[in-house]
Order: C-alpha cells, then sequence, then structure tokens
C-alpha cells in the first residue's frame, strides 16, 4: 500500500491572481520552459498547478522585474540555475573526488553567466543614476545661478 500526499492544486486564474500576471503570461512561460505544464492534463482539461510551480513563477517574475531581463535572458537564467541545482544534488550524493571536480568544473560556467547578466544590468542601472545626478547638478546650478540674480536685483 502505498501512500500519496496530495499537494494543492490551483486553476490559472487563481495562479494569476496570487502572482499578479495574466494567465497568458503563464501560458507563455510554459510555452517558453520557464514554467513546467501538467504533462497528465488530458487535452482540453483545465492546467493545475502546485504550490512549487506558483512558487517558481513568483521567483521568474521578481528576476524578470528585479533585473528588467528579456524573456530570452530569464529563459537562460532560470536554464543555469535549474542545471546548477542538478549539480547541488550531485555534489549532495559525496561523490569521489573525480567527480567533484567534474561538478565544480561544469557549475563555474553557470554561475559566470548569471553574474554576467547580473552585471549587465548593474551597470545600465548606474549609467541611469549618473544620468540622474548629472540632471540634479544642473537643476541645482540653474537654482544656484538664479538665486544669485535675484539677490542682485
Amino acid at each position: 500500500m502505498s501512500i500519496q500526499v496530495d499537494e494543492a492544486a490551483f486553476r490559472i486564474g487563481e495562479v494569476a491572481q496570487r502572482v499578479g500576471v495574466t494567465t497568458r503570461t503563464i501560458r507563455y512561460y510554459e510555452e517558453l520552459g520557464l514554467l513546467g505544464a501538467d504533462s497528465g492534463r488530458a487535452k482540453g482539461a483545465h492546467r493545475l498547478y502546485s504550490e512549487t510551480n506558483i512558487m517558481r513563477l513568483q521567483e521568474l517574475i521578481r528576476l524578470r522585474d528585479l533585473l528588467g531581463l528579456s524573456l530570452d535572458e530569464l529563459v537562460e537564467l532560470a536554464e543555469a540555475e535549474e542545471a546548477r541545482g542538478m549539480l547541488c544534488s550531485q555534489w549532495e550524493l559525496q561523490p569521489a573526488e573525480e567527480e567533484k571536480r567534474r561538478i565544480l568544473d561544469e557549475a563555474r560556467p553557470l554561475v559566470e553567466r548569471q553574474l554576467e547578466l547580473v552585471q549587465l544590468r548593474l551597470a545600465t542601472l548606474q549609467q541611469f543614476a549618473g544620468e540622474l545626478e548629472e540632471k540634479l547638478r544642473q537643476i541645482d546650478e540653474a537654482s544656484a545661478e538664479l538665486g544669485a540674480s535675484l539677490s542682485v536685483a
């Protein structure tokens, strides 16, 4: 006799409302492979999502919004994270040293690419911050000039 744990299942509309996206966004993320579709779902049946699916979607939306990633970059970041997670699982099995070296060698480029995507966004934000600081400097300069001309008059 097997014990089956029933995880709560949510319909797509419930998930969309909870996460704050449209149902179309969820379907599109499925098409891109970002969010696993319910493979056991009969054609025409309602899509059902687990709490794990919802947490993954929330993380994807957070990354998209926080980093301003394109969908291609989001796919790349998610795939790298998934591959890294599988490598971590292999590491936890306490493999031999040779296997550990292979795991580390495979993990490095994944993390490097993730870091590259984050640093690219950071550089863009720093450039924008610099532009805003220059605008503030110009406003302060114009304000000081205006104040000096008013005190002379």
